[in-house]
């Protein structure tokens, strides 16, 4: 079996070396991820200046790239390259992430969007993260990662990426897995001043997660999270709202 990996917290980051290390256990691992941290990118890609891509060591990879793009361009590209080296990729990893990918943050995130790019590109994919923007504790995320590449994704038809998240405890502290939809993920604060530029003011985004009280655990990733279990949240691309589309025939006249 052939994995590529990326990321979005750069490939110097642990996270990206840790799975890296673990999924060379059970496969072949390749490594296209971005030359410095890309947080929060979402979906980006590099379109007005050319990418950049030099051969960077990851212990436990067979090939490993630094590229100077987001994380979508780095599995684009990525992809590209081992098909043109005839390297034919079986799955495609983002992670692990520093910081939790829970719920409404799937928009934003770098390492989601990583991992719909390879679903994109027509690879069973898996985005992973930790809950803790400095992990102390890998052991069940990484668990959780080869568990994820042994699945046979053929048996399942329907194209789509698992989206794990992980709290930041010892494995045996995490009180299991939930099979969950997503949640809303609620932040106060947000944006706070920061002084000034010349004319200009300047606001950093910055709040802590909202912690809710009365929340299901069982359909949530959120909470799920919350309670102290890992998530594991079956994700694809098509934002179609179905529901609606009779509605808006019928009624709105378009």
């Amino acid at each position: 079996m052939n994995i590529f990996i990326s990321n979005d917290d750069g490939i110097g980051a642990e996270g990206i070396r840790k799975l890296t290390a673990a999924l060379s256990a059970v496969a072949d691992v390749y490594v296209g991820a971005p030359l410095g941290q890309c947080s929060a990118t979402s979906h980006s890609i590099s379109l007005w200046e050319p990418l950049h891509v030099t051969e960077a060591d990851v212990p436990g990879a067979k090939r490993a790239y630094a590229i100077d793009g987001m994380p979508a361009d780095c599995v684009k590209l990525g992809l590209g390259l081992m098909e043109k080296e005839g390297i034919v990729i079986d799955k495609v990893f983002s992670g692990i992430n520093h910081g939790g990918n829970l719920g409404t943050d799937t928009i934003y995130s770098g390492t989601v969007a990583a991992a719909l790019e390879g679903l994109l590109c027509g690879y069973p994919s898996v985005a992973v993260s930790i809950n803790a923007f400095q992990p102390a504790h890998y052991e069940m995320a990484e668990e959780l990662a080869v568990k994820a590449a042994l699945l046979d994704f053929a048996d399942i038809g329907d194209p789509m990426m698992l989206n794990i998240n992980v709290p930041d405890l010892p494995k045996s502290e995490v009180k299991g897995v939930k099979i969950t939809g997503l949640g809303r993920r609620e932040y106060r604060g947000e944006f706070v001043e920061k002084g000034s530029e010349g004319p200009a003011r300047r606001f950093i985004y910055a709040g802590e997660p909202v912690h809710y009280h009365d929340i299901d655990c069982d359909t949530n990733d959120v909470g799920a999270d919350q309670e102290g279990y890992a998530a594991v949240v079956p994700m694809r691309f098509d934002l179609t709202n179905y529901a609606l589309i009779e509605e808006l025939r019928e009624k709105w006249h378009f």
